[in-house]
């Protein structure tokens, strides 16, 4: 008997992206859609898909994920962004799964798009990404950024790809990326991490050989290139503003 699941996603302002979002995972029992405070057509795509729709004020990504998964009806849940689509091969590997789960957990490949280009290389791809879990065994961990599924029992792979498309431009994208590493050196910080010129210049130089030459980076093209390169350049800001908060708050 195939199990039931809920697909569950968290959203603001996402309009632009969700239609697809959601039509990729109709085969799902339920949809649960948790907004922060959508300004714009939001709430109608997801009312056409007859998702529960559950306001929730910002808690920061790891919170709010886990908020979203407990609204669930079911606990098998299927976590996406709204920026987020099945391709089809997972979307069957994931129909398959649900007939016979062998884990508490499983994971599959995510493929960016960056610059009007899907990235198979580097730190764009594979991108593993664990997002279909049992709640009973797994939860999302408490981090405002980065955030991920802690799970101690088995954890499984899915063929096929979670498509993320999420059609920013460059200036978007690195907007973005601010405020990520204000909210990676504030974590840094609160666990008593320490960073010097070392760490400074070393983490960016060893970052680009790693994903460029290691992981082939070089074969995505200019995109490959911009996209490991704004990489190696969030690892120097993120520690710098580091020593900047350790030097302030003495």
């Amino acid at each position: 008997m195939r199990v039931a699941v809920s697909a569950v996603l968290i959203t603001k302002n996402a309009g632009k992206q969700l239609e697809q979002c959601l039509q990729s995972v109709s085969f799902a029992d339920e949809i649960v859609v948790v907004d922060s405070g959508s300004s714009d057509n939001t709430m109608a795509i997801a009312s056409t898909y007859h998702a529960k729709v559950i306001h929730q004020e910002w808690l920061g990504f790891g919170p709010q994920k886990q908020f979203a998964v407990g609204q669930a009806s079911h606990d098998w849940v299927l976590c996406l962004d709204a920026d987020e689509y099945l391709s089809p091969e997972l979307s069957f590997s994931i129909n398959k799964m649900l007939e016979n789960p062998q884990a508490a957990a499983y994971r599959f490949p995510r493929c960016n798009r960056f610059m009007g280009r899907f990235l198979k290389h580097g730190e764009g791809y594979p991108d593993w990404s664990l997002r279909l879990f049992d709640r009973r065994r797994a939860r999302w961990s408490d981090d405002a950024v980065h955030e991920y599924v802690i799970c101690e029992d088995a954890v499984e792979k899915l063929d096929g790809d979670l498509m993320h498309e999420s059609g920013e431009d460059i200036a978007l994208y690195l907007s973005k990326q601010n405020r990520y590493t204000s909210l990676q050196a504030e974590q840094l910080h609160a666990r008593g991490k320490k960073a010097g010129p070392g760490k400074l210049l070393l983490s960016p130089m060893l970052r680009f050989f790693k994903f460029y030459f290691v992981r082939l980076g070089f074969l995505d093209g200019l995109p490959g290139l911009v996209h490991i390169a704004i990489g190696c350049c969030n690892s120097f800001i993120k520690y710098a503003k580091l020593i900047e908060l350790r030097r302030l708050r003495k």
